[in-house]
């Protein structure tokens, strides 16, 4: 009870899951990378395969080993780096796919006997993936073609349109492979940026398709820690490291648990809020490696109170916002001391 709390809603992961789906009218082929964005991959892919999920896609070699370790022979596992160099016997012997990046990953992956695969078209992100002169032919295992939408989270993006166009006429190279192109943002885009399958990350965890909240999607994970003490500070004391808050009139300030070695990133001072007490209230000074400090002027709140600092109450996309950062970054920086709870 005394220390920082990252609590998963199962159920309201389910619910976007559901949501995205009956938005798009296509499976849901969620991305789970870095531990389901911090959350805890082995609970979110089971209740996610409890809800229809069956594929599933991890970033890392190491990601896709935990989580087939964890979860056994069904799902189907994506691995977006590829075959990377010394990478092929690794993923065949637990049944992993790589998501095939270039030649020589192509190369090393048909040597070692090939298998399932999938295949990456770079549409102009320039990041991963075949440029689209130089996609290869059709070949043995070939299961998946993909591409990764670069502005999805801004829909009047001319991009937006150029990319899909470019990957339905590479798509059509292989007429019969399923496609998928749209992440999170791309399940807003409309029906023609669905192809056969959608590849969400964010909007499953509870962020917002532009990086905003936005009604339909329910927030998943609420980061709270205990308040440690209340202290009056008065006019003309400071809060802090660097004299980071000066009273400029009585304060009562509440220290929380939780600090940048829990995943409270520095940036979210000077702009930052928590929920604490029913009321949106702004973080004071510094944040310190285990701890913050939290303007409490006029409430009822002792030791042992729990702050929200993103939740139901405090959507993480507005928490972004004032830490000059995204959802992404929130979720995958929680630290591995802040306890995981689940429920649903």
């Amino acid at each position: 009870m005394t220390r920082a709390r990252l609590s998963v809603d199962l159920d309201a992961l389910a619910a976007n899951h559901d949501f995205l789906a009956r938005l798009t009218g296509r499976p849901v082929q969620p991305v789970v990378k870095a531990d389901a964005y911090g959350l805890g991959a082995e609970a979110c892919v089971t209740r996610l395969m409890q809800a229809g999920a069956r594929t599933f896609f991890v970033a890392r070699l190491v990601e896709g080993l935990a989580l087939r370790e964890a979860m056994g022979p069904t799902p189907v596992i994506y691995v977006l780096d590829g075959c990377t160099a010394g990478a092929a016997a690794a993923l065949r012997e637990p049944d992993l796919r790589p998501v095939i990046n270039h030649g020589e990953q192509l190369a090393r992956w048909l040597e070692a006997g090939g298998g399932a695969c999938g295949l990456h078209i770079d549409t102009g992100m320039n990041r991963l993936g075949f440029r689209p002169e130089q996609a290869p032919a059709t070949f043995p295992g070939l299961e998946l073609v993909i591409s990764h939408l670069a502005c999805a989270d801004e829909p009047d993006s001319p991009m937006n349109r150029q990319q899909r166009d470019t990957f339905a006429a590479v798509r059509g190279h292989y007429p019969d492979i399923p496609a998928s192109f749209a992440n999170s943002g791309g399940c807003f885009l409309g029906p023609d940026y669905a192809f056969d399958a959608v590849r969400p990350g964010i909007s499953l965890w509870g962020g917002g398709p532009e990086g905003r909240p936005d009604p339909r999607i329910r927030p998943v994970a609420t980061f709270s820690a205990p308040i440690l003490q209340v202290r009056p500070v008065p006019v003309g004391e400071s809060v802090g490291y660097a004299r980071g808050k000066v009273a400029d009139q009585p304060l009562t300030v509440a220290t929380v648990g939780a600090g940048y070695a829990d995943g409270v990133m520095r940036a979210t001072s000077p702009r930052g809020q928590v929920f604490v007490a029913g009321q949106l209230r702004p973080i004071l000074g510094r944040i310190s490696m285990d701890a913050l400090a939290v303007d409490v002027t006029g409430l009822d709140v002792v030791e042992g109170d729990r702050v929200e600092l993103f939740g139901p109450n405090r959507p993480i996309d507005d928490a972004a916002r004032d830490t000059g950062t995204i959802a992404y970054e929130l979720l995958t920086s929680v630290g591995s001391r802040v306890d995981r709870t689940y429920t649903g």
